[in-house]
């Protein structure tokens, strides 16, 4: 849908929804297993704020459920999406509020829709970005920028950025490796290089790595960022490191102790610190920071991740993070799938770990904002490779993988509210 098709349609939305409904004063959209489709309810959720109603989420209470206006555009809207919604009256919603008060659980106002950005190259890549799918299968509108628009400070525009396949080391993800020659990375490779001359840099490398300092920039001042797959790792990696040669330096070849390297800086970078660099060029992998070391003879097989219990009183932030109607999640690879614990700077938070105390998905504050980097690359499929067909969400309405990012992208319409202690 064009901007203007949409602001003509939100326009509409708004003056339907001042009518109010003469039936209950509110609506739970559940999120247990009585919800029909738990990624749209998201998407449910994001239109009722961007028509400039309030919401409400319900932390622990049927799995993060919300509660949202009664109105018959609402109504007809969750019946169109394909969403389960229940009537609730005062009785109902005074019993509700007084089990929240009483338990592990607490209620959220959501105040504003957030404004999204996908970072993405300007042809899509030949594999697909499930933050991407995620995003369009739930309705909730978001808009591209790629490394010209960070570098003239398009990043203010937006309150929540997510990252995905993005090597910010400047080595195209080591695909050369086994793709040199194919149509599609020389189109990337000539992208890349075009970019970098235009904005006076003298490689991909020292673009990539001004990029990453915007990034942090912007989660400095501010700003929520998601990432996933290659962008977690190695947007820390290109932060850290002191030169801005990036990628000979990755392939000098020489092993480094990381107790003893000086070429890397890792106050600099947001969440990973002391990681011992892969210098052979022969392996596309990065650093020690994934637990699975995917592409090294040592990869280790998916198991599974569970979610932690935090308390939704005094930790609403990684409550909203992990709400789910499943705290079980079967594992999916990546060329960054998780992320050993002790790579982790001090005060990261772990919100999902795996087998043998990996972490999965962890969650930190820098400056004025907030990152979250969730490993692996598609939730819905364990080995994806390049090439094969885009996940079919319509098939997985009930993902909890899917729901993760769901979470992230609702996270910063909460209404920040004084902790109890």
């Amino acid at each position: 849908m064009s901007s203007l098709c949409r602001r003509v349609a939100l326009t509409v939305l708004v003056a339907v929804l001042a009518a109010p409904s003469p039936g209950s004063s509110q609506l739970l959209v559940p999120m247990d297993d009585a919800q029909e489709n738990h990624l749209k309810a998201y998407g449910l959720a994001y239109k009722i704020l961007e028509a400039e109603e309030r919401a409400e989420w319900l932390l622990n209470y049927r799995d993060g459920s919300f509660i949202i206006p009664d109105m018959p555009a609402v109504r007809r809207m969750a019946a169109l999406m394909g969403v389960a919604v229940e009537p609730i009256g005062p009785a109902e919603i005074a019993r509700i509020r007084a089990e929240i008060e009483s338990s592990n659980m607490e209620s959220v106002p959501l105040e504003r829709a957030p404004r999204v950005a996908v970072y993405s190259p300007p042809n899509s890549s030949p594999w697909d970005d499930a933050v991407t799918l995620a995003l369009e299968y739930a309705e909730i509108p978001y808009e591209t920028v790629w490394d010209a628009e960070v570098l003239v400070g398009r990043l203010s525009d937006f309150d929540w950025l997510h990252l995905h396949h993005e090597d910010f080391t400047g080595q195209y993800s080591k695909f050369y490796l086994t793709y040199a020659g194919t149509e599609w990375l020389r189109e990337e490779v000539e992208r890349n290089e075009g970019v970098a001359a235009e904005f006076g840099y003298p490689s991909v490398p020292e673009l990539k790595k001004a990029v990453a300092r915007e990034i942090r920039t912007y989660v400095e001042g501010g700003g929520f960022l998601f990432a996933m797959c290659t962008a977690t790792e190695t947007l820390d990696l290109a932060l850290a490191a002191r030169t801005t040669d990036i990628a000979a330096f990755f392939a000098d070849g020489s092993p480094v102790d990381p107790a003893a390297d000086r070429t890397m800086d890792w106050g600099q970078a947001m969440a990973f610190a002391d990681a011992a660099l892969v210098h052979e060029p022969s392996i596309s992998a990065f650093s020690d920071i994934d637990g699975h070391l995917v592409n090294t003879p040592q990869r280790l097989p998916l198991s599974s991740f569970t979610l932690f219990d935090f308390s939704a009183k005094f930790d609403p932030v990684p409550t909203m993070l992990t709400q789910s109607h499943v705290r079980v999640l079967p594992d999916f690879y990546g060329l960054t799938t998780s992320f050993r614990r002790s790579r982790l700077k001090p005060g990261m938070i772990v919100l999902a770990e795996g087998g043998g105390g990996i972490a999965k998905y962890i969650h930190g504050v820098y400056g004025e904002g907030t990152f979250t980097f969730y490993g692996g690359h598609d939730p819905e499929d364990p080995q994806h490779l390049i090439g094969d067909p885009p996940t079919d969400l319509e098939l997985r309405r009930h993902s909890p993988g899917y729901r993760l990012i769901l979470n992230n992208v609702l996270f910063p319409a909460a209404k920040k509210k004084e902790l109890k202690t």
